[in-house]
This record gives C-alpha cells, sequence and structure tokens, in this order.
C-alpha cells in the first residue's frame, strides 16, 4: 500500500484557509463528504471524538486525524496544507500546517493501523515536509506524497 493508493489527486487541498482545529476538522470532513458519500457530520462526529482520546498531532507541525465509518468501503485519505499553521495542541507544542485525513471502514484492523504508520513516517521525514511546504498547488502535492520511501540506510 503506497500514500497515493490512499489520497486521489482531487483529495489534495493545496491552502486551506482555517483558523482553529475545530474549523479545520469541520472543513476536511465537509470536502471527505463529498470525495466518499458519507454524510459530513458522521465523519466530523468521529474525527471530534478520536480528538477527545488525545490530539492526533504527532509533532513537527503534522496532524493526522482519523477514525472508522461503519459504511465506509476503502481506506479514504485526504490531504490538506493550511495557509497558516493553527494551533492541535500537539505535544511538542508545535503549530500544525499539514494534515492528512485518514477514514477507514470499520472492520479495517491492521490496515488502518498500517496506513497510520505510513502516513506518519512519510510526513515526519523532514525533507518530505519542507518539499509539502514549499509545493504550491495540488499536482505539486501529489508528487511528492507519491515519492518512494525512501530507503534507510
Amino acid at each position: 500500500m503506497t500514500i497515493t493508493d490512499l489520497v486521489a489527486p482531487e483529495a489534495i487541498l493545496p491552502a486551506l484557509k482555517v483558523n482553529s482545529k475545530k474549523q479545520a476538522l469541520q472543513e476536511l470532513a465537509t470536502r471527505a463528504s463529498a470525495l466518499t458519500g458519507q454524510g459530513d457530520r458522521a465523519i466530523f462526529e468521529v474525527l471530534l471524538q478520536r480528538e477527545k482520546l488525545g490530539t492526533t498531532a504527532v509533532g513537527y507541525g503534522v496532524a493526522i486525524p482519523h477514525g472508522k465509518l461503519p459504511k465506509l468501503d476503502r481506506l479514504f485519505g485526504l490531504f490538506a496544507r493550511l495557509e497558516r499553521p493553527i494551533d492541535f495542541e500537539a505535544m511538542d507544542g508545535q503549530p500544525v500546517d499539514l494534515v492528512f485525513l485518514l477514514l477507514a471502514p470499520e472492520g479495517a484492523g491492521a490496515d488502518h493501523l498500517k496506513a497510520l504508520a505510513r502516513i506518519a513516517r512519510l510526513l515526519r521525514d523532514q525533507d518530505v515536509a519542507k518539499k509539502l511546504r514549499a509545493s504550491r498547488d495540488a499536482q505539486a502535492i501529489y508528487s511528492v506524497l507519491a515519492l518512494p520511501p525512501a530507503t534507510a540506510a
């Protein structure tokens, strides 16, 4: 499974304008709803419930909000580069500007966890993060996400 198996070119938001974590989750839920056919309210509620367990900000300006939906038929990803970094209650105190939303079918167990791990590994790579922050349009961002993972030295 690659990142491009999870996120399609039309699921990339190159300059999302939001002022808060809640607003970011609402916008992501609305965009994901349009692409998955799932209700935006249901998506938003799943994301909010997950955030109540603890922030999905993983540090270095990256957040990976995620959740499971009963009617979803496959893993779904949506990537947003925020126009302005926002407070996402990250453990390292850094504001977040790179957000990767991951939605999974309810029975997705291990696949969901593997996808989360792969996304976290990719976005915590400082070279990748720098390229994503420098990319100005969806195609450029998609090209960065599509890069093969760096081989361990």
